[in-house]
């Protein structure tokens, strides 16, 4: 009774429950960043297309006969079939999860690099920043689509021991995936870099370094957690850009082995030779492209701005 009738007494009021870190960012994504909301729901269409591909596509990707060759979308090809013919759909379909796997994978690796670099080279200081600075310059003084075609061009017949030739997971998808995450990791650890120099010297790291905490500790327990805003803009951000990358790289014939279909393979393929004949076959793996990267594009910008501090406030 007591304390109900303090919690009703004029100028008290009763203690709000803080929501979940996520869950508030959720909450305020739908309220105040439609765009990002948009980007946020084609994210996730795109992600069940890739894990539900099975269950999708009508047909398989490499299926032959689905319909008659180069016909035009209709209501048993919704998206058309190709020159031999394939239903178009379901190569998109299937094209979404290897464009998928293939970005995810290359953010993870590229997210342990930046953030092993930019952590490392922050907190440290000395010899370690420079000599690590000196590295990333250098690395992104070279062009970066030549970066991407050389290494394509030299490792694309390279096989690595327990690694199949064929496959989602062989050697030359393998190879794509450590590039683009090396090309786009080296990258982001600047920033990374920044943000771990700006936790290094606040106040509660300094108070635990002055308790005797080790670096292992300030590093695991009070650097990390505080770059993590940062770290997940840049990912999302990457998605798209890793996609759009692994696309030119199929369509210039440097990307997955011939035996997995991706949107960028599918505008070499069957798009170029056949634009003018057949434009849906370049007119639909092109659109799933572009609205995957503008959905990766439009979360990630929502995502900076509700997470940064300074952008929050303006």
């Amino acid at each position: 009774m007591a304390e109900s009738a303090a919690l009703n007494l004029p100028g008290l009021a009763a203690p709000s429950r803080r929501l979940p870190f996520f869950v508030d960012v959720l909450r305020r994504l739908v309220r105040e960043k439609p765009l990002g909301l948009v980007g946020a729901i084609l994210v996730v269409m795109f992600l069940i297309m890739a894990i539900a591909a099975p269950l999708i596509a009508p047909y398989g990707d490499a299926q032959l006969g689905a319909g008659r060759r180069l016909a035009g979308p209709s209501a048993s090809n919704i998206f058309g079939t190709d020159n031999l013919g394939r239903d178009v759909f379901s190569r998109v379909v299937y094209g979404a999860r290897v464009s998928m796997t293939i970005g995810f994978l290359a953010i993870f690796t590229s997210t342990l690099i930046a953030v092993t670099i930019g952590v490392l080279s922050g907190y440290f200081g000395g010899a370690i920043d420079i000599l690590a600075q000196r590295l990333v310059d250098a690395f992104m003084a070279f062009p970066a689509l030549v970066f991407l075609i050389a290494v394509g061009g030299m490792f694309m017949d390279a096989r690595i021991p327990g690694l199949p030739a064929q496959g989602l997971f062989s050697t030359r998808i393998v190879i794509l995936i450590i590039s683009l995450g090396l090309l786009f990791g080296v990258g982001s650890s600047r920033i990374i870099r920044g943000a771990t120099l700006t936790v290094k010297s606040s106040t509660y790291v300094e108070a635990a370094r002055a308790t005797g905490a080790t670096h292992a500790r300030l590093i695991f327990v009070h650097v990390l957690p505080n770059v993590m805003a940062p770290v997940i803009t840049l990912a999302t951000l990457g998605l798209g850009g890793v996609i759009l990358a692994e696309a030119g790289l199929a369509f210039l014939g440097l990307s997955v082995p011939p035996d997995q279909v991706t949107w960028g393979g599918m505008l070499r393929s069957e798009g170029r030779s056949f634009m003018v004949q057949a434009p849906w076959l370049a007119i639909f793996p092109g659109l799933a492209l572009s609205l995957a990267v503008f959905g990766f594009n439009m979360l990630g910008d929502a995502l900076r701005d509700l997470l940064d501090p300074r952008l929050r406030t303006q």
